[in-house]
């Protein structure tokens, strides 16, 4: 911080351009010089003929490793904001030193020299699917979908900037290539917008001249090589994030590039069922909303929901925003114990989430030529390490509510497969929480195998474990989880609807009984404060600033607080999870390959939902694969209690 303050101006805002994460406390030594405007005279290395390209052929075939970035258009309108399996190639560009770049262009606008792509990738694919040479990428398994497209499957995958960058600094947000060229190499990229523009007059790539895609695909591929020994070097000071990202992360990319192009199919009938059942169920709700208020109005309008709460039902306002009362659904779930109506604006506003997210909204994702639906898994957007879904996200449909389970039905196996697969570890977080905190009374009931919230009810309540009713497993169950995430009384108050002194006693008998995990949790936040960071099983890091971490906590935990102990406990178990999908993929190599319908082992894996995986498999393979799964997942049981995996087979994901 003392490094970084001549650079502050007295307005308190960054001189001489100083990029922001420099103000936050990254060393000088991430600035390594600064590279020029353009990384190529225009056209130099632009390949567009026969002849440019058996010259770059007879180049890049010497070359042992290589960076390289793919231009894309959307398949069409409909696709534009969703996965790289939605794409088409207009180009790929290629750098192997620190001052040239070369640009292959496929597609251009009318009258542009370009190569024929099925001819140049079949040239190409001897390298590009050569595992032994490596491929050096700004978030590389996009582009590996896309050649998975065109039928080439790359192999080699070697670096991707923006996974170490993303290792070096989780708790970042942007780890795109513009903000990392400004960073490490103080050097201002051509932006996306200067050349397709924004909003109804934005361009598609391949209706960009061909010279000017030349420069920006260069400079990306240009940018990111340079940037990966840079990066490499900031790994190495840290060797647990360079095992991380060799033996994890990196495996990991074609793991989810698989995930992303195999897809996962939907019943389209069902869904449509689903939507005029939803419909009419809206309808409904809009009816007994209405009654209750006296007069129709617009549900789905804050405004004139506030109106109806807080004027005409003179209900009283919990918080505020800018514009009025909020009816937010914290404040809305609080308002409900008053009156009828804010309950049923709860459930309106669920179902048409519902709805709108996923009933109406996944055949219009199908894609025209597989038939199924390709999500994308994100891998550097969670501090925690854990993966996230969109476009759309499979993630996030409710796993217990009757609508949920409505969704998931509509989830099945693709043509050549029979059942589907899921198999999800059991209370994993709690389990790394056990092994961690060595606490005795919670390692024990693991290793009984033995319901954890019933023993922690019948261990703070003082009776048998028969004799705990199920309002007291509720009450276990909501601080055994809530531990993790730092809860405190007036939220666990909140949660369970008892008072809050109530509450208070729980967590003090909580921690009276498993004193252990109390000791374990304030060792977390004391190392943060004497190191600046906390880390995972696998060595994750997560860094915190100086004071946020405090060295005497009362009252609870702040937000800062709670995050470290849960970046520690959720991180690890998303270490664990992402192991097991490296060692079950390497049991599959054929998966979904080109030429390969269904592949010969008989499966394919889909999705992950956190603690979830699931697979779609041939009846014949089914067993095979399910003790293949739970043995993999069980990871030859690396903490001090037992991993424990539940698998299910059946014909829907519900």
């Amino acid at each position: 911080e003392d490094q970084t303050k001549d650079h502050i101006d007295e307005q308190g805002e960054p001189s001489g351009g100083l990029h922001p994460r420099l103000l936050r406390g990254l060393p000088p030594r991430h600035l390594r010089g600064s590279l020029p405007r353009r990384v190529t005279a225009p056209g130099e290395h632009r390949v567009d003929t026969e002849e440019k390209f058996e010259e770059f052929f007879e180049n890049i075939s010497r070359q042992k490793i290589f960076a390289f970035d793919s231009e894309t258009a959307p398949l069409d309108a409909r696709f534009e904001a969703t996965s790289p399996r939605y794409t088409v190639i207009v180009g790929l560009s290629f750098c192997w030193n620190d001052n040239e770049a070369w640009y292959l262009p496929f597609r251009g606008p009318l009258g542009a020299e370009t190569l024929n792509a099925e001819k140049t990738l079949e040239k190409l694919r001897p390298i590009l699917e050569n595992p032994t040479i490596g491929k050096i990428g700004q978030n590389l398994k996009y582009d590996l979908v896309v050649l998975r497209n065109a039928g080439v499957t790359v192999n080699g995958t070697a670096f991707d900037t923006m996974i170490a960058d993303y290792l070096l600094n989780a708790g970042e947000m942007n780890h795109n290539l513009d903000d990392m060229a400004e960073l490490y190499l103080q050097h201002k990229t051509i932006k996306i917008t200067e050349l397709i523009g924004t909003g109804k007059k934005q361009k598609r790539m391949d209706e960009v001249q061909t010279e000017i895609v030349s420069d920006y695909a260069g400079e990306d591929a240009l940018i990111t090589w340079r940037l990966s020994s840079i990066l490499k070097e900031n790994l190495a000071e840290f060797k647990p994030l360079t095992a991380l990202n060799e033996t994890c992360e990196l495996p990991l990319v074609e793991i989810l590039a698989d995930m992303e192009f195999t897809g996962i199919t939907v019943d389209t009938t069902l869904l449509k069922e689903l939507s005029n059942r939803f419909t009419a169920k809206l309808k409904e709700l809009e009816t007994k909303i209405y009654a209750e208020a006296g007069h129709d109005f617009n549900v789905a309008s804050p405004k004139q929901l506030a109106v109806v709460l807080f004027e005409e039902l003179g209900l009283k306002g919990v918080k505020k925003t800018k514009t009025g009362q909020s009816t937010d659904i914290d404040v809305l779930e609080e308002l409900a114990p008053l009156h009828p109506l804010p309950a049923l604006v709860v459930e309106h506003r669920q179902l048409s989430k519902l709805k709108g997210t996923y009933v109406d909204a996944l055949p219009e994702l199908i894609h025209p030529k597989t038939g199924r639906i390709h999500t994308s898994f994100n891998q550097v957007s969670t501090a925690t390490g854990r993966l996230s879904s969109s476009n759309p996200n499979l993630q996030n449909i409710p796993v217990r509510s009757p609508e949920g389970k409505e969704i998931r039905k509509a989830f099945k196996p693709g043509d050549g497969f029979d059942l589907l697969l899921s198999c999800d570890y059991s209370q994993i977080e709690l389990r790394v929480l056990a092994h961690f905190s060595e606490d005795d009374r919670l390692c024990e009931a693991f290793r009984n195998n033995e319901d954890i919230h019933t023993r922690v009810a019948a261990e703070v309540y003082g009776v048998e474990s028969d004799a705990v009713t199920s309002d007291m497993r509720r009450s276990a169950k909501a601080v055994n989880f809530g531990v993790i995430y730092g809860q405190s009384a007036f939220g666990l108050a909140k949660q369970l609807g008892i008072e809050q002194a109530e509450a208070q006693a729980f967590i003090d008998g909580y921690f009276r009984k498993y004193s252990g995990i109390r000791q374990y949790l304030e060792s977390i936040l004391d190392d943060c404060i004497r190191t600046g960071y906390v880390s995972t099983l696998l060595g994750r890091r997560r860094n915190f600033r100086g004071g946020v971490i405090r060295p005497v906590r009362k009252g609870g935990l702040n937000q800062a607080e709670r995050m470290a102990i849960n970046t520690v406990i959720q991180g690890s178990a998303a270490d664990l999870m992402k192991q097991a999908m490296i060692r079950i993929g390497a049991q599959n190599p054929g998966a979904q390959r080109p030429g390969a319908q269904p592949p010969a082992p008989g499966w394919n894996l889909l999705l992950q939902i956190h603690d979830e995986l699931v697979f779609e498999v041939r009846k014949h393979a089914a067993a095979a694969l399910k003790e293949l799964v739970v043995r993999e997942m069980s990871l030859d049981q690396p903490l001090r209690v037992p991993l424990v995996v539940d698998a299910t087979l059946a014909e829907r994901w519900e």
